[in-house]
């Protein structure tokens, strides 16, 4: 579904991300995992066409340069980090906004899309949210409401930077369940940067660990999480703790106060 060679990106005349090279299955979970300025969030923009890259991203054995902008759209959602979130809007008209692309010009929203706007809501525990507006709520339910926008818009690739970030571990675990299920059961393909390891590693089938903006290892959690890996790349500590038939990363305490 998404296939990178080689692209690169460059911010203020230095490389972000450097010569990545990577592909994504149709309806598989990827990982992007990586320390602060590893270029996870650059890569992600880059396969939505939001910065200039050079090297070669194709979608669905398209190139993403040659595809327009209005099929662009409704092929791939973006869950950002910081997303624009009017305090005027009600919820419900935000959620809303994830139509647009299958939208003519000047056209409205019709029953279909206010269904899929509703199911969104629905599936994130937002009914109740409907009519609220944005600047009424808390980070955490501004999250939600993004993800629920990026749901409604139907696409079979959805980015996500730190789609947990904001939120208390109950609607962590809802939300991920949630794409989950949608991944399995539509063949939604998923690549999402992720600094909660643990959470990465109990979701996604495979990780790219990214630093200096390059790929230092791929393959299944358990291949990339190495204590090694981490104390090389995050200068952390840690123990990999075996849960289930995934992983769990526990820092490891180094030093302790007299």
């Amino acid at each position: 579904m998404i296939e990178l060679r080689g692209v690169t990106v460059e911010l203020g005349g230095k490389p972000v991300v450097d010569g990545v090279t990577a592909a994504v299955a149709d309806g598989e979970w990827l990982g992007l995992i990586g320390p602060n300025g590893a270029g996870k969030t650059t890569l992600l923009r880059a396969i939505a066409r939001l910065v200039p890259f050079t090297g070669a991203i194709a979608l669905g054995g398209r190139s993403v340069e040659e595809l327009p902008r209005a099929e662009l759209a409704r092929l791939v959602a973006v869950v950002p980090q910081e997303p624009s979130t009017p305090p005027w809007m009600t919820v419900a008209e935000y959620v809303l906004l994830g139509r647009t692309p299958h939208l003519g010009p000047l056209a409205r929203e019709g029953t279909r899309d206010r269904e899929a706007a509703a199911r969104s809501l629905a599936r994130l525990d937002l009914l109740p949210f409907a009519d609220r507006r944005l600047g009424t709520l808390s980070g955490g339910e501004k999250q939600r409401v993004v993800v629920a926008r990026a749901l409604a818009q139907e696409a079979q690739i959805v980015l996500l930077d730190e789609p947990t970030a904001a939120l208390d571990i109950g609607h962590q675990q809802q939300a991920l369940d949630l794409l989950d299920g949608l991944r399995e059961g539509s063949g939604l393909t998923l690549v999402a940067a992720m600094h909660d390891l643990t959470l990465a590693a109990q979701y996604a089938d495979r990780m790219l660990l990214l630093d200096a903006g390059r790929v230092v290892a791929e393959g299944s959690p358990a291949d990339v999480l190495t204590e090694t890996a981490i104390a090389q790349h995050y200068g952390a500590a840690i123990d990999v703790v075996p849960v289930g038939d995934r992983i769990a990363i526990v820092p490891r305490r180094t030093a302790r106060a007299t």
